[in-house]
């Protein structure tokens, strides 16, 4: 006759067999977290975080300001438009160029594909590159080429180009060698086997990263303008500065709805693209 083993029984048999992490890694979970805490304490009062409590003692002063964009002006909006869309141009001639300069860049920093004296200089360029804002490159091209979208268009462009051969590298360095080995057997020369091997790899992967840096370009096309490079962004910083509330609320909106819209047909063209 087979033994029925109770509930309890049950519970205690199961319990015994659950598996538990070793202490070693146990303990580098916990240092871990120590470490992240210890960050987040030690950047407590140079981010000034104990204004925190401002939020909730002086919220009627958001209010009050945030009232006054309750009631947008859409007088211009053909001209507020014709700004935004300069602004969505600025974004696409920056992401296209960052794109073509990229694809070089990110075969260079790939240790996969290139020796280490080429890929820890290309690398260290293109951080220098992602590390400055393109506000501040936007500024240095205003001083050379004037006001305009072409200042713009070059900070986006030098801003990305790091970005770009980032995220196109780590999609290299991350392909099936297989096929690259197959086509180096027939005698292929390193452009080929880059051409024929890596790049049909990656090429959906890289069209991924392009539409959301294309989206993301967008807005700080955006931001770009109050510096003076062009677009949306400049007039509206002129009609914050006029203290033209209703002006402004006119054209946060159509930058939201813009960016809503770019964001809905980019996701719909990755989806087709998997």
């Amino acid at each position: 006759m087979t033994d029925i083993a109770t509930p309890t029984e049950r519970s205690a048999t199961s319990q015994t067999h659950i598996p538990q992490q070793p202490l070693s890694r146990r303990l580098r979970t916990w240092f871990v977290w120590l470490v992240v805490i210890g960050l987040l304490a030690w950047s407590w009062n140079p981010a000034e975080m104990f204004r925190v409590t401002a939020l909730f003692t002086d919220w009627r002063n958001m209010a009050e300001f945030g009232s006054a964009f309750l009631h947008p002006n859409f007088h211009d909006w053909d001209h507020y438009l014709s700004d935004m869309l300069v602004t969505i141009q600025i974004a696409i001639w920056g992401t296209a160029l960052a794109v073509v300069f990229g694809v070089p860049f990110a075969i260079l920093c790939s240790a996969n594909v290139c020796p280490p004296w080429i890929v820890q200089p290309v690398r260290r360029l293109m951080d220098a590159c992602r590390a400055i804002n393109e506000i501040v490159f936007a500024l240095m091209f205003v001083v050379a080429v004037g006001l305009g979208p072409f200042a713009g268009v070059m900070a986006l462009f030098v801003h990305n180009l790091g970005i770009f051969a980032k995220l196109f590298s780590e999609a290299v360095e991350s392909i099936d060698p297989r096929p690259v080995e197959g086509i180096r057997v027939t005698g292929a020369v390193r452009v080929q086997e880059v051409i024929f091997g890596v790049i049909p790899q990656v090429l959906p992967l890289w069209s991924s990263f392009t539409l959301y840096r294309l989206e993301t370009n967008v807005r700080s096309a955006t931001t770009l303008g109050i510096v003076g490079a062009g677009g949306i962004g400049q007039t509206l910083y002129e009609s914050i500065r006029s203290f033209q509330y209703a002006e402004t609320a006119a054209q946060v909106i159509i930058v939201v709805v813009a960016v809503i819209l770019i964001d809905l047909v980019s996701a719909r063209i990755r989806r087709a693209l998997v």
